[in-house]
């Protein structure tokens, strides 16, 4: 039976925009992102990253560090009974490392595909919640709803939104959006 799912974009969405971030120590939640998450997970949506990690691509960072990350996002959202489905990332830059063209980089919809597959997902039942338009692109590409936040670089593209995009303040207002509460 396919799932609803919610894909939220990372830098920007559920953390504060710092460039390139890859460590812990640089990681800031924005505010009210982690009850963001832990009603998501009440509700029954799969909460699923979807994120650009162009500094994999011009060697600031590996692989491995994000993977890092993501676990020890995993534990902090633990302790505070909420979790993230899966985090799937496109290491992948088109103009650096050995891979210039790629189905994955956002605002190509392939980690969305990929999401869809592996956790057999209705995209037509599902959101994308993020701060570029790459975000929303990624989304109306594959006929998921797509939600911009005014936080990380939403303040700035919220001028130039395709039609039919909605546009909330944070990803707190995203979730009450979905979930079609006024809490």
């Amino acid at each position: 039976m396919p799932r609803n799912a919610v894909f939220l974009d990372r830098d920007g969405t559920i953390n504060v925009e710092k460039s390139y971030l890859h460590r812990l120590e640089d990681w800031e939640w924005i505010p009210g992102a982690i009850d963001a998450i832990r009603r998501l997970n009440r509700a029954g949506y799969l909460v699923i990253v979807v994120t650009n990690q162009a500094g994999i691509a011009r060697g600031m960072y590996g692989e491995e560090e994000v993977r890092k990350l993501h676990g020890q996002i995993d534990a902090m959202l633990a302790s505070q009974g909420a979790h993230i489905d899966a985090y799937y990332y496109c290491p992948h830059h088109p103009d650096f490392g050995d891979q210039i063209a790629c189905n994955c980089r956002k605002p190509a919809p392939g980690m969305i595909l990929q999401a869809r597959d592996d956790w057999v997902i209705d995209l037509s039942r599902s959101y994308i919640v993020g701060d570029k338009i790459a975000d929303m692109e990624a989304g109306l590409a594959v006929g998921v709803m797509p939600i911009l936040v005014a936080t990380g670089y939403g303040a700035e593209t919220r001028l130039t939104l395709p039609p039919g995009v909605r546009c909330v303040a944070d990803v707190g207002a995203a979730t009450r959006l979905i979930l079609g509460t006024d809490d």
